[in-house]
């Protein structure tokens, strides 16, 4: 599946179940091992987990599976590793420590979406 059409699926899967301040980052002209970052947050932990259960299930059903999986047993940060797309699903108060997107400001979000607004930003 071409990145771009695989970012834009986990994004809207993302919304789906309610995932918070979604941010999908270009960064094909940054780096060589990704196309897209996308990160988004979540009310709990346990909504971490589950917005990262549902994506992988989801994308199965496409038999796309994830390179690696890293933090879901904890649920504070958790990354999905789809090779071309890089997914950081975030417990909203672990993510403004961090504050990941604060990294590639240089590169504006190709879409945003903050809460239930549709505020979306286009390159």
């Amino acid at each position: 599946m071409i990145s771009e059409i695989l970012a834009k699926e986990i994004v809207s899967l993302l919304e789906s179940k309610k995932a918070e301040d979604i941010v999908l980052i270009d960064v094909r002209k940054k780096v060589d091992y990704a196309d897209f970052f996308i990160i988004c947050s979540a009310h709990s932990t346990k909504h971490t987990q589950g917005l990262c259960e549902f994506i992988s299930l989801e994308l199965e059903k496409l038999e796309i599976k994830p390179i690696g999986i890293e933090g879901l047993e904890l649920g504070q940060w958790i990354v999905m590793d789809y090779e071309t797309v890089i997914v950081h699903i975030f417990y909203e108060p672990v993510r403004k420590v961090y504050v990941l997107e604060e990294l590639w400001e240089d590169f504006p979000p190709v879409r945003r979406q903050k809460n239930s607004q549709n505020s979306v930003s286009q390159e």
